[in-house]
């Protein structure tokens, strides 16, 4: 058995313990990884209002949400592929959704220091670190051993614990741990910062 743990029995059972989650929206984005565009049509009529009235509730307008909403469903579908099933569908699109909103402060920021100054950028929103496009974010994932991949997206995307991870992989925990921050490593090496799909979870990184 090698340092990260019996990797053969892990999709196996990475399946198996999460079908018993349940999340109606699981099949219609498998379908649409698949091709089906009308699995996307139903997709956005379950998600659109949620994700326009979370635009809202933080801070933007009727016309902003809308356009925010658009722009996360754009993202989906660039990063459909990174989307793990049977996981929760919903986790993963709020994810897209705070990184879209990230962007959207960064640039309100850079315009208003452009067209006022300091005083009015202050005024807008504090800058965040560069921004990681969600496509950057994608292909290097894509490039990472399977094992090293599910075990990071569980951890920093579905918020999973590394006993979790270790109890669905039928690993250890250290095993569990070891494979998220190998693919840590290689994410930030490919991507020069660290790859934060959710920014109100920073404490959570194992780097």
């Amino acid at each position: 058995m090698g340092e990260e743990g019996r990797g053969d029995e892990g999709p196996r059972c990475y399946h198996r313990a999460v079908d018993r989650d349940g999340d109606d929206l699981v099949p219609l984005l498998k379908a649409y990884q698949a091709g089906e565009l009308a699995a996307f049509e139903r997709l956005y009529a379950a998600l659109a209002g949620e994700l326009q009235r979370y635009f809202q509730a933080q801070g933007a307008t009727g016309a902003a949400a809308q356009d925010l909403a658009q722009d996360t469903f754009l993202e989906i579908h660039r990063s459909r592929h990174t989307y793990l099933p049977p996981l929760p569908v919903r986790p993963w699109v709020f994810g897209i959704a705070r990184h879209v909103l990230g962007r959207h402060r960064r640039a309100a920021w850079r315009r208003a220091r452009h067209e006022g100054g300091a005083e009015s950028a202050a005024a807008a929103v504090a800058p965040a670190a560069p921004a990681i496009e969600t496509r950057d974010l994608a292909d290097a994932l894509a490039r990472l051993p399977a094992s090293r991949r599910e075990a990071w997206v569980l951890h920093h995307v579905h918020g999973l614990s590394f006993q979790q991870i270790a109890e669905r992989f039928r690993i250890g925990v250290g095993a569990a741990k070891l494979r998220s921050s190998r693919a840590m490593r290689a994410l930030r090496a490919a991507l020069g910062a660290d790859p934060e799909i959710d920014p109100e979870r920073r404490g959570t990184r194992d780097g």
